[in-house]
């Protein structure tokens, strides 16, 4: 992967990847949805002033893989984008809905954002 495709804010390390972290944000997190994404978050506890931490769910119900990654791509740069305007100290998991390949097609990235968006400040 080129340099110039690599997200310069945000590395693997501020990302959940064990199932067990994505079970706690689900279990005892808040959540969020639209039609086409849930947002659910977590606060850790284990040093507030920590930066978020970000898990990307998308199923097998979206599509062949190739979809799937595009779609996971996608939302991981919005939340690049939108990391500013996010608190810290908390894990996030976004969890894909069918529909969200629709809006991807129609609308692209910044349909994805903005739905995103809207969730990260009902959330707040």
């Amino acid at each position: 992967m080129s340099a110039a495709l690599a997200s310069p804010t945000r590395g693997k390390g501020r990302r959940l990847s064990r199932s067990t972290e994505f079970q706690r944000v689900y279990r005892q997190g808040r959540s969020k949805a639209n039609r086409y994404l849930v947002l659910y978050s977590f606060a850790r506890g284990d040093g507030a002033d920590e930066d978020s931490r970000f898990g990307v769910s998308v199923g097998r119900k979206i599509g062949n893989a190739v979809i799937r990654n595009r779609v996971k791509r996608t939302i991981r740069e919005a939340l690049d984008q939108l990391e500013p305007n996010m608190a810290d100290g908390l894990d996030y998991v976004v969890l894909a809905r069918p529909d969200i390949v629709e809006l991807l097609e129609r609308d692209g990235m910044h349909g994805v954002r903005d739905s995103l968006s809207e969730l990260i400040s009902a959330g707040q």
